[in-house]
């Protein structure tokens, strides 16, 4: 890779922050259920912090941009821990967005969100984040955070590469231009939702490419692993089998290390080996931000 275009390029996610409270128990509550739970524990997340988190262990220096209310200065700190750049990350009134997280016995999560400070994003906000950022420059998206469909308008018109993790998948999504989407992110849930009701992996790639056919598209598959499809080529990956113990950043992982993969040079069979192994490591672990791996860690897998 051309060392100069590597220097030049900058890396934005701007995503959620989120504290998660999350409390461990046997089955997912049902309605009109009441349950105990084991144990409750509180983390950092969203999944926008969580995938700056997962670049910035990978390696790729990243700016984060969102907001956050009084009592989220903690991810201020964090973001100094992770060298995550936290230029773009905004204090204003009100509470930090949070999510109550359920985790099962086996590891499995159901999750409810608080948007808070995700939620009151303003279009002078954006512009003053953006004004940092040029053509070429890569913008990372979830849809955790409010006027996403104008950071993907006036990110488009910069000609910012733009990477999209569509999740949750819900209307606000309608308003958005999928066509100026350079990469969709997404698990076998959403990949279905964009496809108006697929299930099979292949048929997924399939919907999606006939209407957007110049995108890329990293579909995960839960136990099947995950697999890359662009108008040229597919690849499937194997997951990374260990014992999982809270798949709440799981996506989020993964997301962080297929940029860093590209950024890197990696062939697209290298990234989503060096993805699943990565994945495999942060179910293996609690938390969300916490449980994401180094690239040291994952290189001594690969």
């Amino acid at each position: 890779m051309d060392r100069k275009w590597e220097i030049r390029m900058k890396v934005l996610n701007f995503g959620s922050m989120n504290l998660d409270y999350v409390y461990a128990v046997d089955h997912m509550v049902q309605p009109g259920e009441t349950q105990s739970s084991t144990g409750m524990e509180v983390f950092l997340g969203g999944k926008g912090f969580n995938q700056s988190a997962a670049l910035a262990k990978a390696g790729v220096p990243v700016y984060h941009a969102g907001q956050i209310g009084e009592d989220g200065r903690i991810f201020l700190e964090a973001a100094k821990e992770f060298a995550i750049k936290d230029d773009y990350i905004k204090v204003c009134e009100g509470k930090t967005g949070h999510a109550i997280i359920q985790v099962d016995k086996n590891g499995q999560n159901c999750i409810l969100l608080y948007g808070g400070g995700n939620r009151t994003i303003t279009r002078g906000f954006v512009d003053e984040v953006l004004s940092g950022f040029e053509k070429g420059d890569i913008l990372l998206l979830q849809n955790e955070i409010n006027e996403l469909d104008y950071i993907i308008d006036q990110a488009y018109e910069k000609g910012m590469q733009i990477y999209l993790n569509p999740s949750p998948f819900d209307q606000a999504l309608d308003k958005c231009d999928m066509s100026k989407i350079s990469c969709f992110l997404l698990n076998e849930i959403e990949g279905g939702q964009i496809s108006g009701g697929e299930t099979e992996p292949d048929k997924i790639v399939d919907s999606i490419l006939a209407k957007y056919e110049n995108a890329k598209i990293v579909l995960t598959l839960g136990g099947e692993g995950s697999m890359y499809a662009d108008k040229d080529k597919r690849f499937r990956q194997p997951i990374c089998k260990v014992e999982a113990i809270d798949t709440t950043a799981a996506g989020d992982t993964f997301t962080g290390y297929f940029i860093a993969g590209v950024l890197k040079g990696k062939t697209v069979e290298e990234t989503l080996k060096m993805c699943a192994i990565a994945s495999g490591i942060a179910v293996s672990r609690k938390g969300a931000t916490p449980s994401i791996p180094y690239m040291e860690e994952v290189e001594k897998f690969l």
